[in-house]
């Protein structure tokens, strides 16, 4: 038998590719940071007239969740935003392909946020996670990033190092992808990232199609972000 004959014989058949995901969630506490989500989910949006996605908002209850802080009612505003969940952690779907976790001031409130670590801690099947901001703070806590890399938002950086030294914090990325986690740095950047996860999964095209819909210039150089030099990260 000829070498060729032999090192067909012994290759491995190929595996079809995974189809693409369908059932996206995101995780809310008070707190969070809107564009975190919005910018995301808008995004989202204009991608489910090109393919059937299937979203579930998940928190602790069925309640509103808001995005004031006690940073805002301290000084006396009341200036913000609700969002009507669908699920509950205890009646989260267990068919969930992606998982979104925003930041924001109420990833510093240890009370909501225990919760929030025992969920994502102990939820399994997830074929994707995406964190927005200091959304890997919380997936920090919860033990998911040991061992990895990840990053988050610059201004924040120091304190979200601090909830795990386990973790290869990246200071300069603007995102950073390790297996099935990625993970961003502040606020806008989750747009970044949502592009380029759907260029990803979907191909560039799509991708840039998107972009160019919303009118938004990307930027896809996942390794450089200008404002890890503003706030002295780097």
């Amino acid at each position: 038998m000829s070498s060729s004959t032999s090192s067909k014989s012994q290759a491995q058949p190929l595996r079809p590719p995974l189809p693409t995901p369908t059932k996206i969630g995101i995780l809310l506490f008070p707190g969070f940071q809107l564009l975190d989500i919005c910018g995301p989910l808008d995004v989202l949006n204009l991608l489910s007239r090109l393919t059937p996605l299937h979203l579930t908002i998940l928190a602790p209850t069925l309640a509103p969740v808001t995005t004031n802080t006690f940073l805002s009612t301290s000084i006396g505003s009341d200036f913000a935003q609700s969002v009507l969940p669908t699920h509950t952690f205890a009646t989260a779907p267990d068919d969930l392909e992606v998982l979104i976790v925003p930041g924001g001031f109420g990833t510093r409130d240890e009370e909501s946020v225990g919760e929030l670590v025992r969920f994502l801690g102990e939820y399994a099947g997830l074929r994707w996670v995406l964190t927005v901001c200091t959304g890997s703070a919380i997936l920090a806590k919860s033990g998911v990033l040991d061992g990895r890399r990840a990053t988050s938002n610059k201004k924040a950086f120091a304190w979200v190092k601090a909830q795990n030294d386990k973790v290869d914090w990246v200071p300069k990325a603007r995102w950073v992808v390790d297996g099935k986690i990625w993970t961003s740095s502040g606020i806008a950047a989750g747009l970044d990232m949502i592009y380029a996860w759907i260029a990803e999964v979907w191909g560039e095209e799509t991708a840039q199609e998107l972009a160019d819909s919303g009118e938004y210039v990307r930027n896809k150089d996942p390794d450089d972000d200008q404002f890890a030099e503003r706030w002295g990260t780097v």
